[in-house]
């Protein structure tokens, strides 16, 4: 089979933020520069990220990095990496910086500074009062650094393979990846593309459960083609429910609601969080929040007819704040909900929104496969960056604000470190045909016929299975009852069909290539839940209550044949002393 092949410097695959801030820092560098992605680059899920930026820019209140530090280790449930935290939060700054002169609208004060919020899980002085860190575009920061960096790529001639699939990646037999196999979503047409070096930003994978924040494309690609190269994935049990998506839709309203003063109440018309998080309040880090608001409802707090949400009153704050700090948010509750959220308060419940496990990384972005008791082994030619990256600046929690901050920081990184690796890779290594023949299969195996079950049902199947045996509680039964259906539904996809075959087959094929993503990333996550036996961050086990530092302060390891294995926690930095692991309380 003859198959057109183009040949780059850097591929990179995802146009999110993590993407576009690695593709700009890479063509800016002189270097040829493809970048893949399935949607238009301005409908990337980085778009959908509303409250802002963390950086110690101290605009509206004392700040510096150090502190911001110890918020972000501290909400990791001191399982993030110290070295990598530090990294992130002394290069805020100056990121944000970037941004700003590279054109991204932010909200400005009064004296013209960029504008910051208040946001969950942030404190000065290491734990005393709340910290306003947050820079912010109004409620669409998202929106407004991805477009600025698309027109940044443009002016900096990044080529765009625009509505293209990633199918897998080209390894060949001693290691190396060479780029990848895609595919035009309009034509079916099959691409090799070339590449001294590989950059993996596809972003995260909340499309495995059935109530998320997450768009349709956020199928876990990337991480699932890593696990297909062999390569684990880190702490996949970590999967992080936002605690204010709309009740029974999933769709986001930003923490930055309660940054501006909103707070949740129960049907008693009680501030409960106060009981909850006495300091922080509404405040609180997002685990924190999530498993509060789930409380209330489970123990018949809860708000409307089915006493099944709580609800997010912002009335308070004024028209005139709401239109000016939270325009995206307001118009969101009106078009889903016809609230007004001037007059009356949103009706909230916890949906899954992040995936803070990932692809194993350093902190240059490089993949690294560890290996027991030996210095982990950097992958040649592969880098990861993003949701779909685990550095881990995030551990067991993530902060709000500093999802946008690591992909920022982490593509920046990522293309650093490319640079200097094609300056030691003068050449292309040569690519034999068996090399994209792994991509080939997949892409044939759908084109059968037959009378088996449909991938859209068993899509369905997989997403309620999810939702109902790990979510934001867990218990060893429902666990492994959970990881005995994933993997029946693993083994029904192997037989399953497209129904049809008509125009719309292009479609439709890579539809089911994507739910046979979400099915590794499905039993990589539940698989890591069960075996952590201990309540961490964003993994709470009911039969399991405490935090275990002894047995369990280690990263988990997932491999395509289902086995576990684990890596210790980096807890030192690289310049100061190592906050060590204590109670954490808001």
């Amino acid at each position: 089979m003859k198959l057109t092949s183009r040949k780059f410097d850097a591929l990179i695959i995802g146009a999110g933020g993590g993407g576009l801030r690695a593709a700009l820092q890479l063509a800016q560098g002189d270097a040829s520069v493809a970048v893949v992605s399935k949607v238009f680059p301005t409908r990337s899920h980085t778009v959908a990220a509303q409250g802002g930026v963390n950086a110690a820019l101290a605009n509206v209140t004392e700040d510096n990095w150090h502190w911001h530090m110890f918020d972000t280790i501290k909400g990791s449930d001191y399982l993030g990496d110290q070295d990598a935290i530090e990294y992130m939060c002394r290069a805020a700054s100056r990121v944000v910086y970037e941004l700003e002169h590279s054109g991204v609208p932010f909200s400005r004060l009064e004296s013209g500074k960029i504008y910051q919020r208040a946001f969950g899980g942030q404190s000065r002085n290491f734990g005393g009062e709340q910290a306003t860190r947050t820079c912010a575009a109004a409620d669409r920061t998202g929106h407004a650094i991805l477009h600025s960096l698309y027109q940044q790529n443009i002016r900096a001639k990044t080529h765009f393979f625009d509505e293209y699939f990633a199918i897998d990646l080209i390894i060949d037999k001693q290691g190396y990846v060479l780029g990848a196999v895609v595919m035009e979503i309009e034509s079916g047409e099959i691409l090799v593309i070339e590449a001294k070096a590989t950059l993996i930003a596809t972003g995260g994978a909340g499309q495995i459960y059935r109530t998320t924040t997450n768009a349709l494309i956020n199928t876990g690609d990337g991480m699932a083609m890593a696990l297909r190269a062999n390569i684990p994935l880190q702490d996949m049990e970590f999967f992080q429910f936002h605690p204010t998506g709309i009740a029974g839709k999933g769709m986001l309203i930003t923490e930055g609601v309660r940054g501006e003063g909103g707070y949740l109440v129960n049907a008693d018309n009680e501030r409960f969080m106060e009981r909850y998080a006495p300091k922080a309040k509404d405040l609180a880090s997002r685990d924190v929040v999530s498993r509060a608001i789930s409380i209330e409802v489970r123990e018949g707090r809860g708000c409307g007819p089915e006493k099944d949400h709580v609800m997010l009153k912002i009335d308070h704050l004024g028209s005139e704040v709401i239109k000016k700090r939270l325009p995206g948010i307001r118009d969101t509750s009106m078009t889903f909900l016809k609230i007004d959220p001037i007059l009356n308060p949103i009706p909230v419940y916890p949906t899954a929104h992040y995936t803070m496990g990932g692809i194993p990384t350093n902190r240059y972005g490089q993949v690294v496969i560890p290996v027991r008791d030996t210095p982990e082994e950097a992958v040649p030619g592969l880098y990861a960056a993003g949701e779909c990256a685990c550095v881990s600046v995030h551990g067991a929690n993530r902060l709000g604000g500093n999802s946008l901050l690591d992909i920022l920081v982490f593509g920046r990184a990522a293309a650093n470190h490319i640079i200097q690796f094609l300056a030691e890779t003068r050449y292309h290594r040569p690519l034999e045909e068996s090399c994209v023949e792994q991509a080939l299969q997949r892409v044939a195996r759908w084109d059968k016929k037959g009378s088996g079950e449909s991938v859209n049902q068993i899509k369905d199947e997989l997403k309620r299975v999810m939702e109902a045996h790990c979510g934001v509680f867990r218990v060893d039964d429902v666990l492994r009852e959970g990881v005995k259906k994933v993997e029946a539904l693993a083994i029904r996809l192997q037989d399953a069909v497209i129904k049809d075959h008509s125009k719309i087959f292009n479609t439709a094929r890579i539809e089911a290539m994507e739910l046979e993503n979400l099915m590794d990333i499905a039993k990589a996550t539940v698989v890591s839940a069960q075996a952590r036996t201990e309540s961490r961050g964003a993994h709470s086990r009911i039969d399991f209550t405490e935090r275990d530092d002894k047995h369990w302060l280690k990263h988990s390891l997932y491999f395509i044949d289902g086995h576990l294995d684990y890596k210790p926690v980096r807890t030192k930095p690289i310049t100061v002393e190592s906050f060590p692991p204590k109670a954490r309380i808001y």
